[in-house]
């Protein structure tokens, strides 16, 4: 995830809780990437899943299936992730929802010291609603989203219709127009 300026959220105790949107309680649909190659990464994605879900103005809707997939790039030698997505209803705007995954990454000692280095927590903003954007800080929708088997497999079994909205295509024909599997498997793990 990209930098947020923490001057748009406030400080509440040693993490920031975003303020709502201003124009009603409208919420959007969201879609989150995570994956997780250090440490207990189930324990890990299952607590974030839970911080998540009682963050203020961020529901929690649907979870896909827990995916496994090689490392992209980075150090040899990393483990493998466990990937998955989320899908939510949020009131937070979409640069407020990027701060709060990058808030809980680091409550997950997410560490920034290698380009593609392994990680506890890996939070990715995909899709929020059908906004569009190219910012500094935030860039909608996820500017890899359409070439990342194990982002596209997970996304399929939520939302297989949804239209990519610079690609026009839906996000199974975006997953069956990549090559193989990209080194990923769908695990029988509940979480």
């Amino acid at each position: 995830m990209g930098r947020v300026d923490p001057r748009r959220c406030m400080p509440e105790k040693h993490f920031f809780r975003c303020r709502p949107m201003d124009h009603g309680n409208d919420a959007v649909t969201a879609y989150l990437g995570l994956g997780s190659n250090l440490g207990d990464r189930l324990a890990i994605l299952q607590a974030f899943r839970q911080r998540l879900a009682n963050w203020p103005g961020v529901a929690v809707v649907r979870a896909s299936s827990l995916y496994e997939s090689e490392p992209l790039g980075g150090p040899e030698g990393q483990g493998w992730y466990l990937n998955a997505v989320l899908e939510v209803r949020s009131s937070v705007v979409a640069e407020q929802l990027l701060a709060v995954g990058l808030e809980l990454e680091n409550q997950f000692g997410r560490k920034r010291e290698l380009h593609h280095g392994p990680r506890t927590l890996d939070v990715d903003l995909l899709l929020y609603a059908d906004r569009v954007c190219h910012q500094t800080d935030l860039i909608l929708p996820h500017p890899r989203l359409h070439q990342r088997s194990f982002v596209l497999n997970p996304l399929c079994e939520l939302a297989p219709d949804l239209v990519h909205p610079l690609l026009g295509k839906t996000a199974r024909q975006l997953r069956d127009s990549l090559s193989g599997n990209q080194g990923i498997r769908r695990l029988a793990i509940s979480w």
